[in-house]
Parts: structure tokens; sequence; C-alpha cells
């Protein structure tokens, strides 16, 4: 199935305007000319060992045995009390159900 293209109407002169008065007036990051265009490379290109470095370290590290996501009713007073306890409630929530041997 084809990915449906949105439609974007062309800018109309008074917002062509306002957009070249914004970019004339910022002096720290002026319009790119021609030539620094001509001469762009890409960041991986330009230094591959920091694009290395933030490709493999994105997400989390992957685990042998990832939990699963469920979806579980509580009562109220349940969660607020494990929510009280602070961040990182609902690991304790696991660790209270490993514990009961069910």
């Amino acid at each position: 199935m084809a990915t449906p293209r949105l439609h974007i109407p062309p800018l109309t002169d008074e917002e062509e305007a306002e957009i070249q008065r914004q970019i004339a007036s910022d002096p720290d990051n002026p319009e790119a000319t021609e030539e620094e265009l001509a001469n762009a490379r890409p960041f991986a290109e330009v230094f591959p060992e920091l694009a290395e470095s933030i490709r493999r370290s994105r997400g989390r590290p992957a685990v042998p045995r990832p939990k699963q996501q469920v979806s579980l009713r509580l009562d109220p007073e349940v969660i607020e009390k494990f929510k009280a306890t602070g961040k990182g409630w609902q690991a304790r929530i696991n660790e209270v159900l490993k514990r009961a041997k069910v």
C-alpha cells in the first residue's frame, strides 16, 4: 500500500516575506550560501568516529530474558502506595509478585 502524500500549499508572498525577514534578523544563523551548500558533506563522512559512537549507543542493550509488557488492573490504593515509594515503583511491584510464589 502506498503512503499517502500530504498536500502542502505554496507559501503566500506575505509568508515568504516573513520567513526572509526572520532569516535576515538572525546574525547567529545566517542563510547558507550556494557555495556552502555545494561544499556540504554528511555528518557521518565528516565525523565518522562520532557518528559510529552515536549509532552504537542508541537504545537499551539487549537482555537475555526481556520483561513483557502486560495490562493489569490494580486497586487505586495499591498503586498509590507503590507510587509513594518513589521512582521504580513498577519494578517493586514485580519483585513483590515474584516473592509471592503464586
